[in-house]
C-alpha cells in the first residue's frame, strides 16, 4: 500500500504544484484524474523519487519514500510522460543496457528477463528494430517493458495513452489489467475512459489539491438524477453557461450538448445518463467557483 500525507511542492518560479495532497492507494489499478497543469505529473515525479516534497510524508510497504529514496528505486517501475529513446539501437540492446542500468548484472538472468518482457509486451518479433523507428503504441508498450525490469511492486505509468489508435490504446489497457492484479499501479492521466474502464479506485486533482476520491462506479451513483442534457445552438450553449451549472458541452451530428448539473430538470432538459466524465467536470466546475484564481 501506497501512502501519501500533507504532501506539499513549490517550485522555484512560486508555482505551488501540490498542495497538502493526502491519497491511500492500495494494490491495483488507480486512476489519478486531472487536466493538464494539475500538478500529476509533479505528484508523480515526488513519488518516483525524481525531486523532493517540500513538506509531508510518503510510504510505501513500510519504505520512508522521501528519506530513503534508494529503498522505493528498488521495487519501483516508472513510464514517465515523454519516454525518450537512443536513436538506431534496438529494443533488445536498449532493454539490455536499461536492464544493467537497473542492477541485473547476471548475464543469464538478463538475457531471459529481456526476452521474456519483449514477449510479454508482444514486441519480441520487433526485438533488432530501433526503438526509434517504433509506433507510438508500440513505444509505450517498451514503456512499459523497461518499467518492468526488477519485477517492481509499484508501477508510476503518465499519460500512457495520449496518442495511441484505438486499437494500441485497447492492447495497453488489456496488458495494464494483467498486471494490476498483482502490484500498485498508478495511472495518471487526463483521458476519463481510461480511468472508468481500468479503475476500482480514483481520484481527480486540480490545482495541486485533492478534489474528490473513491471508486469511480460510486462516485458516478452520486450523481444520478442531477445531471441534465439539452441540444442548443452556440448562442442558447453561451447562455446557459451564464445561467446554469454547465459542465460540459460537445458537438454531435454539428448541433452542441451541453450538459448541466441541478437538483431538478431545468426548463427544456431531460436526463441524461451519468458517467465518470459527468463527475470530472462537475468536480472540476466546483473548484472553480470555490477556487476562481486557480489554475486547474
Amino acid at each position: 500500500m501506497l501512502s501519501i500525507s500533507g504532501v506539499t511542492k513549490t517550485y522555484d518560479n512560486g508555482v505551488k504544484a501540490l498542495n497538502n495532497v493526502n491519497l491511500t492507494i492500495p494494490k491495483g489499478l488507480f486512476g489519478l484524474l486531472g487536466p493538464n497543469g494539475a500538478g500529476k505529473s509533479s505528484l508523480m515525479r515526488t513519488i518516483a523519487t525524481l525531486q523532493a516534497a517540500d513538506a509531508g510524508t510518503i510510504t510505501f510497504d513500510g519504505i520512508d519514500v522521501l528519506s530513503q529514496p534508494n529503498e522505493l528505486r528498488r521495487r519501483l517501475g516508472y513510464l514517465p510522460q515523454d519516454f525518450g529513446v537512443y536513436p538506431r539501437v534496438s529494443a533488445y540492446d536498449l532493454l539490455d543496457h536499461l536492464a544493467i542500468l537497473k542492477g541485473i548484472a547476471n548475464k543469464g538472468e538478463r538475457i531471459e528477463a529481456v526476452n521474456a518482457l519483449l514477449a510479454h509486451v508482444n514486441l519480441y518479433q520487433h526485438r533488432k528494430n530501433a526503438v526509434s523507428g517504433f509506433s507510438g503504441g508500440m513505444r509505450q508498450r517498451f514503456g512499459i517493458a523497461q518499467a518492468l525490469l526488477g519485477n517492481p511492486d509499484l508501477l508510476i505509468v503518465d499519460e500512457p495513452t495520449a496518442g495511441l489508435d484505438p486499437e494500441e490504446r485497447n492492447r495497453f489497457h488489456n496488458l495494464l489489467v494483467t498486471l494490476g492484479e498483482e502490484k500498485v499501479i498508478i495511472l495518471s492521466t487526463h483521458i476519463v475512459d481510461d480511468v472508468s474502464e481500468l479503475c476500482a479506485d480514483m481520484a481527480v486533482l486540480g490545482a495541486g489539491e485533492i478534489l474528490l476520491q473513491g471508486n469511480p462506479i460510486e462516485v458516478t451513483s452520486n450523481l444520478a438524477g442531477k445531471i441534465w442534457r439539452k441540444t442548443v445552438s452556440m448562442d442558447e450553449a453561451k447562455e446557459i453557461e451564464s445561467n446554469m451549472a454547465l459542465i460540459s458541452k460537445r458537438l454531435f451530428a454539428g448541433r452542441t450538448v451541453v450538459h448541466v448539473l441541478a437538483e431538478e430538470a431545468p426548463e427544456g432538459f431531460e436526463s441524461a445518463p451519468t458517467n465518470l466524465e459527468d463527475v470530472y467536470f462537475s468536480t472540476l466546475h466546483k473548484q472553480r467557483l470555490t477556487q476562481p484564481n486557480a489554475v486547474a
